[in-house]
Formats: C-alpha cells, sequence, structure tokens
C-alpha cells in the first residue's frame, strides 16, 4: 500500500510539472539556485548568486533559491521557496536559467528556451558514474540502471564547470557529457583569493564563534556509500578518537567537524565542549577552510579546493583497501600523490600533526597544487556571469511554452 501511493504521489508531481510547462511561458529573466538538493546555501552556486548581487543583477533578475527546511540568510533581491512543493515545480518550470551543483530528478525536463548551468561539487578522486564497476547507495540496486539514469540526467545539461584539466577529461568520459565544458576553476574558491587575510580571517572567527587564541584543525569527511540506516539515512561513523584528539591536543588546538551533506545524523557533541564545534550543512565550507590551519580528510574532494591556501593537509585513511577495493577505486594513486601524511589510526595522526614538516611533503604538494587547481585564480564566479549574461539579454526576448 505504501509504495502504490508514493508511486501515485510522484507520478501526480510529474504530471503538475509537465502541465506547468505547457501552460506557463518561460520568463525571460527568471534564474533559480540551489544547493544540494535545498540542504544548504553553499558551494559553487552561493559564490555564483553573491557575485551577481555584487554586481546588481540581482535587481534586474527575478533570482529563486530553493530551500529544504528553513530559510537561509540571504543576500540581495532573491525569493525562497521551499524544495520540492507546488512554487518550486512552477518555478523550475518558468526559469529561464538553473544554476545547480548536483543531479536534480529525472523527470524536471528541460524546457526549450531554458540553459541548465550544472557547477558540480568537486574533482574527483573516487570514481563517477561510468567509470564505477558496482553502486552501494541507498536506493539503487543496480549499476546498469544507475549509470543509465546518470547519463539521462547529464543530457540536460548545457554547460559543465570543471576545476583542471584532469576533471575536464574524467568528466567527460565518467558523465558521457558532451556539451559544454567550461574549465575556469570554482566559484566557491574565489573567496580563498579574495579573503585569506589576516584581518578577514580574525573577522570569519569571530563571526563563526571560534576562539582566536588557538590552532584550529578542520576536520571533514567524505560519506560512505554502505553506511546508512534501516530508513535510508547515510550515517556518520567515525573511526576516529575524539576524545584521545582532545586530551593530546586540546590545549592547542579545537577541531572544526563538517562532514558530507548526505549525513544526516544529530551527533551529540556535548562531551568535547570547547574543543570540538560542529557546523551543519548551511555553513558554507570555503569559510571553514579560510580560518583552518589545517585540513584533515580522507577521499574527499575538499583536498583540492583546501589545497589553494598551502596549508598543511592530514589524510586519516583508516579504511584504505575496503574504499578503494570495495566501495569506489580512485583515479590516481592515493598514495604517491597526496600532498601529506597518511594515517590509519587516531593515534599515528596525532603523531602526524605534532611532528609535520612541510619541507618534506614540498614538492608533492606542489605538484598536487600545478595539476588540480591550475583554473582557479579567484575570478570563475565573474565567468560564469558573463554567461549568463548572454542567456539573458537586456532586449525583450521570445518565451517558449514546448518542452523539449
Amino acid at each position: 500500500m505504501g509504495k502504490w501511493i508514493y508511486k501515485t504521489a510522484k507520478n501526480a508531481v510529474v504530471l503538475v510539472y509537465r502541465l506547468m510547462c505547457g501552460i506557463f511561458p518561460v520568463k525571460k529573466n527568471r534564474v533559480v539556485f540551489d544547493s544540494s538538493l535545498g540542504k544548504s546555501y553553499a558551494g559553487n552556486p552561493k559564490h555564483i548568486y553573491e557575485y551577481l548581487v555584487a554586481n546588481g543583477y540581482d535587481i534586474q533578475w527575478d533570482c529563486i533559491w530553493f530551500y529544504e527546511h528553513e530559510k537561509y540568510d540571504i543576500p540581495g533581491m532573491s525569493r525562497q521557496v521551499r524544495y520540492g512543493r507546488l512554487r518550486y515545480l512552477y518555478y523550475m518550470a518558468t526559469a529561464k536559467v538553473w544554476v545547480f551543483d548536483t543531479r536534480q530528478p529525472e523527470f524536471l525536463i528541460r524546457r526549450k528556451g531554458t540553459h541548465y548551468i550544472q557547477t558540480w561539487h568537486g574533482t574527483p578522486l573516487k570514481r563517477l558514474a561510468l567509470d564505477m564497476e558496482d553502486v552501494f547507495m541507498v536506493g539503487e540496486n543496480d549499476i546498469d540502471t544507475y549509470k543509465e539514469h546518470f547519463v539521462r540526467n547529464v543530457n540536460t545539461w548545457d554547460y559543465l564547470i570543471s576545476q583542471n584539466p584532469f576533471s575536464s577529461t574524467t568528466f567527460r568520459r565518467a558523465f558521457d557529457f558532451r556539451k559544454e565544458l567550461l574549465e575556469i576553476g570554482y566559484p566557491r574558491n574565489d573567496i580563498l583569493f579574495r579573503e585569506n587575510t589576516p584581518e578577514a580571517i580574525r573577522r570569519y572567527r569571530r563571526n563563526l564563534g571560534l576562539p582566536l587564541d588557538k590552532k584550529i584543525i578542520l576536520y571533514a569527511p567524505t560519506w560512505r556509500d554502505d553506511e546508512y540506516s534501516e530508513d535510508d539515512r547515510y550515517e556518520f561513523r567515525p573511526q576516529i578518537s575524539f576524545e584521545k584528539l582532545q586530551e593530546e591536543l586540546g590545549d592547542e588546538y579545537i577541531m572544526i567537524v563538517k562532514y558530507h551533506y548526505l549525513i544526516m545524523d544529530a551527533v551529540d557533541w556535548s562531551p568535547y565542549k570547547g574543543f570540538v564545534y560542529h557546523f551543519d550543512q548551511s555553513r558554507d565550507i570555503a569559510e571553514l577552510f579560510l580560518v583552518s590551519d589545517m585540513l584533515v580528510t580522507d577521499y574527499s574532494s575538499v583536498m583540492f579546493d583546501f589545497s589553494i591556501l598551502q596549508r598543511p593537509m592530514f589524510f586519516f585513511a583508516y579504511d584504505f583497501y575496503k574504499y578503494k577495493n570495495e566501495l569506489r577505486g580512485f583515479y590516481f594513486s592515493y598514495r604517491k600523490e597526496m600532498p601529506g601524511p597518511i594515517s590509519s589510526t587516531t593515534e599515528e595522526l596525532i603523531e602526524d600533526i605534532r611532528h609535520y614538516n612541510p619541507e618534506e611533503y614540498s614538492e608533492r604538494y606542489h605538484k598536487f597544487m600545478e595539476k588540480y587547481n591550475s583554473a582557479d585564480d579567484g575570478k570563475a564566479s565573474g565567468h560564469v556571469l558573463d554567461l549568463m549574461t548572454t542567456l539573458i539579454p537586456a532586449r525583450r526576448q521570445d518565451v517558449y511554452y514546448d518542452t523539449e
């Protein structure tokens, strides 16, 4: 009965969207944004939008942001609409430009006269889409079906943003992407060039409620495809000991924890009060990069963005062989290219932090940046806005009613 109700509701949503596409015209100046399917106000869409606001285009254009649960604190003249609701379907059906950083529901047909800018959300270390040999994700049971749906979704994208030549080649192949690829760097990283000053960093620390007298470790791990609950919610199951980290490093350091947007766990951080500061998906990780003295991650693409700051990185890869051989696999040699110490236990991580020697990793760090940050120059948002002004010209243009 439950499956029948779900299927009926889904069919109704699809029908309503199709009807809206047939009834309402595409609005020549309407732009819709979301990050992580409405779960956050962050990432590339946020920084594209804020650059647009800084240049006065929020007054000329009708900008809509989608949110999942609660509205965000957003600058400019945008409106916020709840993701998945009736108004969401209307604005999706009538927008001139879509700006998103992940795949959207498959029923959302991009209409003639609508342009889709897919910003994506990171340079890949782990294998993606058509390059995957198996799938363990929630709701996905068959790798061939997963790939088929992925490619069908990609076919709606008009533009795809890339951070470097390696990503461009990988996206072309793994996504079977055949349209315009913009190798311009990530808009979310512009702030790392613009705000990487002592004054700005102190300001961000104060705004985030972080102490000014301690060093900051940012812990930002990725998610595990096979770690989810009975109700299909990804879980946070870290093998790192925050208790040991606090005991050994708490006098000199505090720790920011920021896990992947797919993880929905409500973790009790009260035992580590004063040492662990947790920020949820509403907080833009670029701000956390700026205030952090070092990064601890595993296989997350945050490593490619953080390396722009040329600060120490540590790789806590406790499940390296399982992740590499069973879950995803890597595009390059993890052990040869990581520009920092690799550990598998909390004790090893603590020792790596205490005895870190930047000279030991300087050559590898330089090669890493040269390969993965070559397009990042702090100007990516401007390039996207230039594109958008060609898609939404100032002069009046025709509206479109038919779908593709």
